[in-house]
């Protein structure tokens, strides 16, 4: 069954992106980049390479490792994507979206870089760096 379009945005709109989820479970990522550029855990969702972005003058993209960028809004920082290289896959923070009422938390990655001054009572899948990119 395929996933539905949602519509999202950055704080001040001057970036709208509609995407299509994989599936509607979304994950914490703890690695230490995530915890750097956001202050905390990356919610986000994995939308492959179904992601559509309007307001590409208003977009910029930090080449943050050999692998991976993350994007945001020029004028009032949002973070929009973290997107792989090769694959042009994007995961995209889930705050972005304008409903994520039906979906799921379902997965935490480099789960042995999480500080332990916080959890999750959810139950989900736990995966280390090295289990997620081998």
């Amino acid at each position: 069954m395929a996933q539905p379009q949602h519509k999202g945005r950055c704080l001040c709109g001057a970036v709208t992106l509609t995407a299509t989820p994989n599936s509607h479970v979304f994950g914490a990522c703890h690695c230490k980049m995530c915890q750097r550029w956001g202050g905390g855990p990356l919610l986000a969702i994995v939308c492959g390479a179904n992601v559509v972005l309007d307001g590409e003058d208003d977009i910029a993209v930090f080449d943050s490792s050999e692998w991976a960028e993350r994007g945001f809004c020029r004028q009032c920082g949002t973070h929009l994507f973290y997107r792989m290289k090769q694959e042009l896959t994007y995961a995209i923070p889930i705050g972005v979206f304008d409903d994520i009422e039906n979906w799921h938390f379902g997965e935490q990655i480099f789960i042995e870089d999480k500080p332990s001054c916080y959890s999750f009572a959810d139950q989900t899948v736990m995966k280390t760096g090295k289990e997620v990119f081998g």
